[in-house]
């Protein structure tokens, strides 16, 4: 920078001598240094016109360059070009690779802009969504995979769990859809589609297979305990062949118990979204359940109610006192005795609340993702001797997942366990204004 100014001062060194000179001679220092001014005026006009026309026509700077100040000037905007081409030249390659990238997925990928439009689209959604990207350019994705569960679920927003359709393009497929909000302030949306085809037929086939051998086991067992219950009874029936009948009826019934579960998880399954939607007076079914648990635990439980009575919930009944009890009962068979069980149903600020909460021992972390899984057992011993079905949590995230809901499992060793279903808020209800509602109008 010193030598720029050095050099720019050597500009003005020749034009001072020069005035010095025309001075001696008789000429005016008033007409002197206008034309001394101008004429360095002049020089920094030229380069200010020529580098505007050097950016203006996108041409690259190259040496040599002016000395002095217009030097440095050149060589700085040089190397802001010369980054700018670095940047853009990894920019060009990482949008080639991600280009390349997207096209070899499987899944078919779309990105929407605010208005749900079509911006981008890969090969594979031409073949899953018939989505052809650039002809569908601006195109609403709506119009183009027309179903009315997916209308719903991109106005609501709601995107924690993927929705499963069949496309009217070919109804042979089924596609799980996710979508994920980015970019400024979320307002675009990119949605993956998933082909589950062949996932989804073998859950059909089981789901069909559990269903008919339920069907087919719960009528001999019926008949086989029908048989035993009348020779317990009997007093024909020698002593010693009483306790070998009775661990037959106990496990008779404890197998029609689980057949009961998994035909209930069944009809759950095959009908996802819950159709039956009444106002369900929760207290009252949570009163009813308690009575069941204390008869259960046998008084060797303590029990603490938090109960919001105003409180109802929009839903199916049968549905919902299944999935409480299930939770209640649990934290009886599965906790020693004297230990405090915590129930709760009230409304938190965006949600409603129902929490069943012990001091018992509780689980290991690792255990809590599976807990809801058919069949998963902390402690295969000890749940066979509580009684349990293993199908419990499994029915209980199924009711939730019908009523929207989501459940939340808390647990640590020597800690309790804590289960909590947290309701959408628009599913409740204040009995006050429910009563309100049924009154007669006057005229």
């Amino acid at each position: 920078m010193f030598r720029s100014l050095l050099i720019e001062l050597s500009f003005l060194f020749p034009l001072i001598i020069l005035s010095g000179g025309l001075w001696l001679v008789g000429i005016s220092f008033a007409w002197l240094w206008p034309l001394i001014l101008l004429s360095y005026l002049v020089r920094h006009l030229y380069h200010l016109v020529y580098l505007t026309l050097l950016i203006r026509r996108q041409h690259r700077l190259i040496p040599p360059f002016p000395s002095g100040l217009w030097g440095d000037i050149y060589r700085s905007i040089a190397r802001y070009q010369q980054r700018g081409r670095k940047s853009r030249k990894r920019q060009i390659r990482f949008s080639r690779r991600f280009r390349e990238a997207a096209n070899a997925v499987p899944d078919a990928l779309v990105i929407l802009n605010k208005q749900l439009g079509i911006e981008w689209a890969n090969p594979a959604a031409a073949r899953l969504m018939n989505i052809h990207w650039p002809d569908d350019d601006g195109r609403r994705f709506t119009e183009i995979l027309t179903n009315p569960d997916l209308d719903l679920f991109v106005e609501a927003g709601e995107y924690m769990r993927p929705l499963d359709i069949a496309p009217v393009h070919n109804r042979a497929l089924m596609l799980s859809l996710r979508i994920t909000p980015f970019g400024e302030r979320k307002k675009q949306r990119l949605v993956v589609g998933r082909d589950i085809t062949k996932i989804y037929h073998l859950n059909m086939i089981r789901r069909d297979f559990v269903a008919n051998a339920s069907h087919e086991l719960r009528t001999p067992l019926t008949v086989i305990a029908g048989f035993l219950e009348p020779l317990i009874d009997a007093p024909t029936t020698p002593d010693n062949h009483q306790r070998p009948l009775r661990l037959m009826l106990n496990q008779t019934e404890r197998m029609r118990s689980i057949i009961e579960d998994l035909l209930t998880l069944s009809r759950l399954e095959m009908h996802e979204h819950q159709e039956e939607c009444t106002p369900v007076a929760v207290p009252d079914e949570l009163h009813l359940i308690m009575q069941e648990a204390q008869a259960l635990s046998g008084g060797q439980h303590q029990f603490e109610l938090h109960i919001d009575e105003t409180l109802l919930l929009r839903g199916s009944q049968p549905e919902l006192r299944s999935a409480f009890s299930n939770l209640i009962f649990n934290a009886v068979r599965h906790t020693p005795a004297g230990t405090l069980i915590r129930i709760e149903w009230r409304r938190a600020d965006d949600a409603v609340l129902f929490s069943v909460e012990d001091n018992g021992p509780g689980v290991a972390q690792e255990h809590l993702p599976r807990l809801t899984e058919r069949f998963y057992r902390v402690d295969c011993a000890r749940s066979r001797a509580s009684g349990g079905t293993g199908l419990g949590l499994a029915i209980v995230k199924h009711v939730l997942n019908r009523h929207g809901a989501r459940l939340f499992i808390a647990s640590d060793i020597g800690q309790g366990m804590r289960f909590c279903c947290r309701f959408p808020n628009e599913r409740s209800l204040i009995e006050q204004q429910e009563h309100w509602n049924h009154e007669p109008q006057s005229a």
